[in-house]
C-alpha cells in the first residue's frame, strides 16, 4: 500500500490501467528520485491536448512499441510531466485533470489553482474530448 498523497492531501488514488500509466506502470502517478520528469500529473487526453504537446516535442500519440508505449488518444488517463501539463495550461489547452489520482509532488511545478480549474472526473462518453 502507497502513503504517497494526492494534490487534496488524500491518499493518491489509480490514474489509469488502460493503458497503464505512471512513471512505474503501476497505474499511479506515483514519483521518486529515478522519475526526473515529474510525472505526477494525472491528465484526461484530449485532441488539444495531444496536438500541442506534439508540437512543443512531446508526442504522446505516438506508438513507441519497444518502450511499451502504445501511444495515447483522447480520453485516455495519463500520468504526464507537470512541466509539459504546465506548458499546455499556459497555452491556453491544458487537458482535465483528475486531483485525487495528481501526486502533490506536482505542486513542485504547477500551482493548485491552476490543477483545480482543470478538475473533471472522466466524462461517461470520452468521445466529447476530440
Amino acid at each position: 500500500m502507497s502513503d504517497d498523497r494526492n494534490v487534496l492531501g488524500g491518499a493518491l488514488e489509480e490514474c489509469g490501467t488502460d493503458p497503464v500509466t505512471g512513471f512505474y506502470r503501476d497505474g499511479c502517478c506515483n514519483t521518486g528520485p529515478q522519475d526526473a520528469g515529474n510525472h505526477t500529473v494525472c491528465a484526461v487526453m484530449t485532441g488539444e491536448f495531444l496536438q500541442h504537446q506534439r508540437e512543443i516535442g512531446n508526442d504522446l500519440a505516438a506508438a513507441r512499441p519497444h518502450l511499451g508505449f502504445p501511444g495515447l488518444k483522447p480520453g485516455d488517463r495519463w500520468c504526464v510531466c507537470a512541466s509539459r501539463w504546465l506548458q499546455s495550461y499556459e497555452a491556453g489547452v491544458a487537458a482535465p485533470v483528475v486531483l485525487a489520482a495528481t501526486h502533490a509532488r506536482a505542486l513542485d511545478v504547477v500551482p493548485l489553482e491552476a490543477l483545480q480549474e482543470n478538475a473533471v472526473d472522466v466524462p461517461a462518453d470520452p468521445s466529447s474530448l476530440l
